[in-house]
């Protein structure tokens, strides 16, 4: 991928009402060639952002650069951007072909480049030989291959996509993703994509931008994302997490430790510099736990613990289990482990340090 920078988002700010800001001071560069997603839940900023940069929003202050240029009052027809959509927006009384034409007609292109780029743009999304059909003929999954093919059709600077996979059943929206990871890496455009659903952002994407109350909280490679979380919200956002509330009562440089109300004791990593006495929360992910059965504790930063559900998850099983003055505490273990434990079984869960994220 390119290190060189297409767009870059300069103290831009988005406010409805003059009072509350959508985006707040967002500052954001997208790499060409990239796979960004924006995460996050409704009403975090990221659609607005999105379409800030496609040209439907108008940013209240700040700027938007595209290739070093403000774009920011460069109405949408002219940013040279595909757009694919949730709803598809396919003109049910046109044909595949013609629906994925329209762009070119739009740029006046003869009939005869036309017809060649739409035969290259369906063969791109597997729909060759479908283009005399219409919307209203084809499966969900296939109408939206035909807005991609739309979207591509016109060798656009950027695609950006608004939760297009959204409509899609579970099977269907998995094999897309792999799909479209695929385009992307083929094409090498830079593909800037909106979506509430984590695992997809964290399967597709080169980066992830996770937004939270109009403002970007982290933004980083879906591997540092998932395994070093800014704070808290991030940690809770993405992917699963068990989560022990404490006080901390000592600072050892990069590493805290902290008192449970049940009196004992965990060390881990001190993310946000945390001080003696704060209230922190301590996460880890549930594969980064381990189990043990038997009654002696098997190592420092280990908690007791009773299982409640074992529950089989096909690739593994997860357990929730009761710890003492806390939430419940998710634990997953593969189905080749030698000793699974049985609801209601006392077991020690094992918390290591390395792994174990403190947050303010």
């Amino acid at each position: 991928m390119s290190s060189k920078e297409l767009v870059k988002f300069a103290g831009v700010q988005k406010t409805y009402d003059g009072n509350t800001l959508v985006v707040r001071d967002l500052n954001l560069d997208i790499q060409s060639g990239e796979f960004l997603s924006l995460l996050g839940p409704s009403g975090s900023g990221k659609t607005t952002t999105l379409m800030m940069l496609a040209g439907f929003e108008s940013p209240t202050a700040g700027e938007i650069f595209l290739a070093g240029r403000p774009i920011t009052k460069t109405p949408p027809h002219k940013r040279n951007f595909g757009m694919v959509f949730q709803n598809y927006a396919l003109f049910p009384h046109m044909s595949v072909a013609d629906n994925v034409a329209y762009p070119l007609r739009v740029r006046k292109l003869g009939k005869s480049e036309r017809e060649a780029k739409v035969k290259r743009a369906l063969g791109m999304v597997q729909m060759g030989g479908m283009g005399a059909r219409y919307p209203g003929q084809l499966s969900g999954g296939q109408q939206q291959r035909v807005a991609l093919a739309r979207a591509l059709v016109f060798d656009p600077q950027l695609v950006l996509m608004d939760e297009p996979l959204g409509a899609l059943d579970k099977q269907l929206r998995e094999h897309m993703q792999i799909e479209l990871k695929a385009l992307h890496r083929q094409l090498g455009l830079t593909f800037v994509y909106v979506t509430h659903d984590q695992s997809e952002a964290l399967t597709m994407s080169d980066r992830v931008a996770v937004f939270h109350d109009g403002a970007i909280q982290q933004i980083d490679a879906v591997t540092r994302l998932y395994e070093t979380p800014a704070n808290r919200f991030v940690a809770g956002f993405v992917g699963d997490n068990t989560v022990v509330d404490g006080t901390v009562f000592a600072v050892n440089g990069s590493q805290c430790e902290l008192r449970l109300a049940c009196g004992s004791a965990l060390s881990g990593l001190n993310v946000n510099a945390a001080s003696n006495s704060n209230a922190v929360q301590a996460c880890i992910r549930p594969e980064r736990i381990g189990v043990h059965l038997g009654d002696a504790k098997p190592a420092d930063n280990s908690l007791p613990a009773m299982v409640g559900d074992v529950i089989y998850f096909g690739d593994h099983l997860r357990l929730r289990c009761t710890l003492k003055g806390q939430l419940d505490a998710t634990v997953k273990i593969p189905l080749s482990s030698n000793a699974i434990p049985q609801p209601g079984q006392t077991v020690w869960l094992h918390l290591p340090p390395e792994h174990l994220r403190i947050y303010l």
